[in-house]
Protein backbone atom coordinates (compact mmCIF):
# COMPACT_ATOMS: atom_id res chain seq x y z
CA UNK A 1 0.00 0.00 0.00
CA UNK A 2 1.80 3.20 -0.96
CA UNK A 3 0.03 6.40 0.49
CA UNK A 4 1.46 9.84 0.35
CA UNK A 5 0.80 13.44 1.11
CA UNK A 6 2.89 16.69 0.51
CA UNK A 7 5.44 15.72 3.02
CA UNK A 8 6.16 13.12 0.56
CA UNK A 9 6.21 14.49 -2.57
CA UNK A 10 8.16 17.58 -0.96
CA UNK A 11 11.50 15.98 -1.36
CA UNK A 12 10.92 14.05 -4.30
CA UNK A 13 9.66 17.48 -6.04
CA UNK A 14 13.21 18.52 -5.08
CA UNK A 15 15.46 15.81 -5.50
CA UNK A 16 14.04 15.90 -9.06
CA UNK A 17 15.31 19.61 -9.55
CA UNK A 18 18.28 18.74 -8.22
CA UNK A 19 18.56 15.88 -11.30
CA UNK A 20 18.50 12.61 -9.15
CA UNK A 21 17.54 9.53 -10.63
CA UNK A 22 17.06 7.14 -7.28
CA UNK A 23 15.35 9.25 -4.47
CA UNK A 24 15.21 7.48 -0.93
CA UNK A 25 11.54 8.21 0.53
CA UNK A 26 8.68 7.57 2.98
CA UNK A 27 5.94 5.78 0.62
CA UNK A 28 3.79 4.54 3.88
CA UNK A 29 3.32 8.31 5.82
CA UNK A 30 6.76 7.77 7.59
CA UNK A 31 6.01 4.50 8.82
CA UNK A 32 8.96 2.80 6.59
CA UNK A 33 11.50 4.20 3.40
CA UNK A 34 11.78 2.76 -0.24
CA UNK A 35 13.72 3.91 -3.18
CA UNK A 36 11.67 5.31 -6.15
CA UNK A 37 13.33 6.13 -9.61
CA UNK A 38 12.68 9.51 -11.12
CA UNK A 39 12.01 9.60 -14.69
CA UNK A 40 11.08 12.31 -16.85
CA UNK A 41 7.44 11.36 -16.98
CA UNK A 42 7.34 10.57 -13.60
CA UNK A 43 8.20 8.44 -10.61
CA UNK A 44 8.48 4.87 -10.74
CA UNK A 45 7.41 2.75 -7.19
CA UNK A 46 9.09 -0.64 -6.27
CA UNK A 47 5.51 -2.37 -6.87
CA UNK A 48 5.74 -0.97 -10.63
CA UNK A 49 3.08 1.43 -10.31
CA UNK A 50 4.31 4.89 -11.50
CA UNK A 51 2.65 8.53 -10.73
CA UNK A 52 3.08 11.43 -13.11
CA UNK A 53 4.90 14.85 -12.05
CA UNK A 54 1.27 16.44 -12.75
CA UNK A 55 -0.12 14.08 -10.24
CA UNK A 56 2.53 14.22 -7.47
CA UNK A 57 2.09 18.13 -8.20
CA UNK A 58 -1.15 17.85 -7.50
CA UNK A 59 -0.71 16.12 -4.01
CA UNK A 60 2.22 18.53 -3.01
CA UNK A 61 -0.39 21.44 -3.12
CA UNK A 62 -2.72 19.74 -0.99
CA UNK A 63 -1.11 20.01 2.75
CA UNK A 64 -4.04 18.48 4.54
CA UNK A 65 -4.62 15.50 2.32
CA UNK A 66 -3.61 12.41 2.24
CA UNK A 67 -3.80 9.88 -1.33
CA UNK A 68 -3.72 6.21 -1.45
CA UNK A 69 -1.58 5.46 -4.98
CA UNK A 70 -3.66 2.56 -6.87
CA UNK A 71 -3.56 1.61 -10.46
CA UNK A 72 -1.00 4.79 -11.23
CA UNK A 73 -3.32 7.01 -9.88
CA UNK A 74 -3.72 8.91 -6.63
CA UNK A 75 -7.11 9.03 -4.65
CA UNK A 76 -7.67 11.46 -1.85
CA UNK A 77 -8.70 9.59 1.20
CA UNK A 78 -11.89 11.10 2.13
CA UNK A 79 -15.33 9.39 2.66
CA UNK A 80 -18.88 10.57 3.26
CA UNK A 81 -21.04 9.10 5.48
CA UNK A 82 -24.61 8.83 4.22
CA UNK A 83 -25.75 7.38 7.97
CA UNK A 84 -23.93 9.86 9.83
CA UNK A 85 -23.97 13.45 7.20
CA UNK A 86 -20.56 13.44 8.01
CA UNK A 87 -17.09 13.36 5.89
CA UNK A 88 -13.98 11.53 7.14
CA UNK A 89 -10.21 12.10 5.98
CA UNK A 90 -6.96 11.75 6.77
CA UNK A 91 -4.84 14.92 7.62
CA UNK A 92 -0.84 14.18 7.33
CA UNK A 93 1.41 15.07 9.80
CA UNK A 94 5.56 14.94 10.70
CA UNK A 95 4.81 11.79 12.10
CA UNK A 96 1.39 9.22 12.08
CA UNK A 97 -1.50 11.13 10.91
CA UNK A 98 -5.22 12.42 12.29
CA UNK A 99 -8.33 11.54 11.14
CA UNK A 100 -10.30 14.77 10.69
CA UNK A 101 -14.38 13.97 11.43
CA UNK A 102 -16.66 16.74 10.58
CA UNK A 103 -13.43 18.81 10.28
CA UNK A 104 -12.65 18.18 14.02
CA UNK A 105 -8.74 16.39 14.19
CA UNK A 106 -9.32 13.59 16.40
CA UNK A 107 -5.93 13.98 17.91
CA UNK A 108 -4.09 16.73 19.32
CA UNK A 109 -1.41 17.67 16.47
CA UNK A 110 -0.26 21.44 18.14
CA UNK A 111 3.12 20.61 19.49
CA UNK A 112 2.51 17.00 19.72
CA UNK A 113 1.56 14.50 17.32
CA UNK A 114 -0.87 11.58 17.23
CA UNK A 115 1.28 8.74 18.68
CA UNK A 116 2.67 10.90 21.38
CA UNK A 117 -1.07 11.95 22.38
CA UNK A 118 -1.84 8.03 22.27
CA UNK A 119 0.90 7.45 24.72
CA UNK A 120 0.16 10.16 27.04
CA UNK A 121 -3.45 8.79 27.09
CA UNK A 122 -2.56 5.29 27.58
CA UNK A 123 0.25 6.35 30.46
CA UNK A 124 -2.78 8.07 32.27
CA UNK A 125 -3.82 4.66 33.63
CA UNK A 126 -1.05 2.62 33.18
CA UNK A 127 -0.26 -0.23 33.36
CA UNK A 128 -2.85 -1.14 30.65
CA UNK A 129 -2.92 -5.38 31.38
CA UNK A 130 -5.84 -7.40 31.51
CA UNK A 131 -8.70 -6.61 29.07
CA UNK A 132 -9.12 -3.10 27.78
CA UNK A 133 -12.23 -1.39 26.53
CA UNK A 134 -11.32 1.34 23.80
CA UNK A 135 -15.02 2.95 23.47
CA UNK A 136 -14.32 5.03 20.07
CA UNK A 137 -12.17 3.44 17.68
CA UNK A 138 -11.42 6.21 14.91
CA UNK A 139 -8.08 5.45 13.45
CA UNK A 140 -7.33 2.72 15.77
CA UNK A 141 -4.55 4.15 17.47
CA UNK A 142 -5.94 3.53 21.23
CA UNK A 143 -6.86 -0.10 20.88
CA UNK A 144 -3.12 -0.65 18.74
CA UNK A 145 -1.16 0.83 21.76
CA UNK A 146 -3.12 -0.69 24.03
CA UNK A 147 -2.60 -4.23 22.96
CA UNK A 148 0.85 -4.05 23.20
CA UNK A 149 0.47 -5.26 26.65
CA UNK A 150 -3.23 -6.03 27.43
CA UNK A 151 -4.62 -9.48 26.99
CA UNK A 152 -7.62 -8.03 24.82
CA UNK A 153 -8.68 -4.79 23.71
CA UNK A 154 -12.32 -4.40 22.58
CA UNK A 155 -12.87 -1.41 20.05
CA UNK A 156 -15.85 -0.07 19.12
CA UNK A 157 -16.40 2.69 16.42
CA UNK A 158 -20.34 3.84 15.58
CA UNK A 159 -19.10 4.39 11.78
CA UNK A 160 -17.81 1.91 9.33
CA UNK A 161 -17.25 4.24 7.33
CA UNK A 162 -14.72 5.72 9.55
CA UNK A 163 -13.05 1.97 9.17
CA UNK A 164 -12.59 2.67 5.30
CA UNK A 165 -10.18 5.70 6.29
CA UNK A 166 -8.01 3.11 8.69
CA UNK A 167 -7.87 0.50 6.51
CA UNK A 168 -5.92 3.56 3.77
CA UNK A 169 -3.82 4.24 6.73
CA UNK A 170 -0.74 2.62 6.65
CA UNK A 171 -0.56 3.28 10.99
CA UNK A 172 -3.35 1.62 11.22
CA UNK A 173 -2.74 -1.88 9.63
CA UNK A 174 -2.80 -3.49 13.30
CA UNK A 175 -6.11 -2.84 13.85
CA UNK A 176 -7.01 -5.48 11.35
CA UNK A 177 -4.58 -7.51 12.08
CA UNK A 178 -3.61 -8.25 15.66
CA UNK A 179 -6.02 -10.94 17.18
CA UNK A 180 -5.68 -9.54 20.82
CA UNK A 181 -7.98 -6.77 19.30
CA UNK A 182 -12.00 -7.25 19.40
CA UNK A 183 -13.45 -4.68 16.85
CA UNK A 184 -16.99 -3.78 17.22
CA UNK A 185 -19.56 -2.04 15.52
CA UNK A 186 -22.36 0.77 16.73
CA UNK A 187 -22.73 3.00 18.90
CA UNK A 188 -21.12 2.79 22.44
CA UNK A 189 -24.11 4.07 24.03
CA UNK A 190 -25.96 0.92 23.63
CA UNK A 191 -22.80 -1.50 22.93
CA UNK A 192 -21.62 -0.93 26.25
CA UNK A 193 -25.01 -2.03 27.95
CA UNK A 194 -24.22 -5.43 26.17
CA UNK A 195 -21.14 -5.80 27.94
CA UNK A 196 -20.64 -8.47 30.82
CA UNK A 197 -20.54 -7.05 34.19
CA UNK A 198 -17.12 -6.27 35.73
CA UNK A 199 -15.49 -7.81 32.77
CA UNK A 200 -12.74 -4.72 31.94
CA UNK A 201 -9.39 -3.95 33.95
CA UNK A 202 -9.24 -0.81 32.08
CA UNK A 203 -11.21 1.83 30.05
CA UNK A 204 -9.58 4.48 27.42
CA UNK A 205 -13.10 7.01 26.74
CA UNK A 206 -11.93 9.52 24.11
CA UNK A 207 -15.52 10.43 22.74
CA UNK A 208 -15.94 12.98 20.09
CA UNK A 209 -16.50 16.47 20.91
CA UNK A 210 -19.51 16.79 23.35
CA UNK A 211 -21.11 18.75 20.88
CA UNK A 212 -20.61 15.51 17.99
CA UNK A 213 -21.58 12.78 21.44
CA UNK A 214 -23.63 14.11 24.28
CA UNK A 215 -24.49 10.62 25.48
CA UNK A 216 -21.38 10.01 25.73
CA UNK A 217 -21.05 12.09 28.68
CA UNK A 218 -24.16 11.38 30.50
CA UNK A 219 -24.52 10.07 33.97
CA UNK A 220 -26.36 7.00 32.04
CA UNK A 221 -23.33 6.23 30.02
CA UNK A 222 -21.06 6.62 32.95
CA UNK A 223 -23.09 3.84 35.09
CA UNK A 224 -22.43 1.44 32.28
CA UNK A 225 -18.86 2.54 32.12
CA UNK A 226 -18.88 1.78 36.09
CA UNK A 227 -20.96 -1.15 35.48
CA UNK A 228 -18.28 -3.01 33.05
CA UNK A 229 -15.29 -2.32 34.82
CA UNK A 230 -13.90 -5.04 37.55
CA UNK A 231 -12.97 -3.80 40.94
CA UNK A 232 -9.60 -1.83 41.40
CA UNK A 233 -10.30 -1.06 37.38
CA UNK A 234 -9.25 2.35 36.07
CA UNK A 235 -10.89 5.02 33.79
CA UNK A 236 -9.44 7.34 31.61
CA UNK A 237 -11.93 10.04 29.74
CA UNK A 238 -10.57 12.59 27.33
CA UNK A 239 -11.83 16.22 27.56
CA UNK A 240 -9.62 18.10 25.80
CA UNK A 241 -7.42 21.10 27.39
CA UNK A 242 -8.57 21.48 30.83
CA UNK A 243 -7.25 24.90 31.31
CA UNK A 244 -9.53 26.22 28.24
CA UNK A 245 -12.44 27.76 29.33
CA UNK A 246 -14.81 24.86 27.30
CA UNK A 247 -12.30 22.24 28.57
CA UNK A 248 -12.65 23.61 32.24
CA UNK A 249 -16.96 23.93 31.86
CA UNK A 250 -16.89 20.06 30.45
CA UNK A 251 -14.10 18.93 33.26
CA UNK A 252 -16.77 20.09 35.76
CA UNK A 253 -19.59 18.30 34.65
CA UNK A 254 -18.00 15.32 33.72
CA UNK A 255 -16.34 15.01 37.39
CA UNK A 256 -19.76 15.50 39.07
CA UNK A 257 -21.58 12.61 37.10
CA UNK A 258 -18.53 10.12 37.36
CA UNK A 259 -18.60 10.56 40.72
CA UNK A 260 -22.30 10.35 41.00
CA UNK A 261 -22.09 7.36 38.57
CA UNK A 262 -19.73 5.62 41.63
CA UNK A 263 -16.56 6.54 40.44
CA UNK A 264 -13.77 7.59 42.89
CA UNK A 265 -10.43 9.62 42.57
CA UNK A 266 -11.17 11.21 39.35
CA UNK A 267 -8.28 13.26 38.80
CA UNK A 268 -7.06 15.52 36.12
CA UNK A 269 -4.19 14.02 33.79
CA UNK A 270 -2.86 17.51 32.65
CA UNK A 271 -0.78 16.05 29.91
CA UNK A 272 -3.00 13.90 28.37
CA UNK A 273 -5.76 16.27 28.62
CA UNK A 274 -8.51 14.34 30.34
CA UNK A 275 -9.63 12.68 33.42
CA UNK A 276 -8.61 9.50 35.31
CA UNK A 277 -11.15 7.58 37.88
CA UNK A 278 -11.46 4.41 39.53
CA UNK A 279 -13.34 2.01 41.24
CA UNK A 280 -12.87 0.87 44.71
CA UNK A 281 -11.93 -2.82 45.42
CA UNK A 282 -14.92 -2.79 47.06
CA UNK A 283 -17.56 -1.39 44.69
CA UNK A 284 -20.65 -4.09 43.57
Amino acid sequence: MIVLSHLQVAPMLKARAEGAEVFSVSLDLNCTRSEVRLGAEGVVFPDGQHLSWEALEEIHAHETACYLIQDNTAERIVFFSEAFQRTYSLLPTENAPTMLLAGFPMHRIKGIDPQEDTRRKIGAVAPIIGRVLDTATGLGYTAIEAAKTAAEVVTIELDPVALEVARRNPWSQELFTDSRIKQRIGDAFEVVQTLEDRSFDRILHDPPTFRLAGQLYSERFYTQLFRVLKRGGRLFHYIGDLDSASGRSVAKGVVRRLQQAGFQQVERAQDAFGLTARKSDRNG
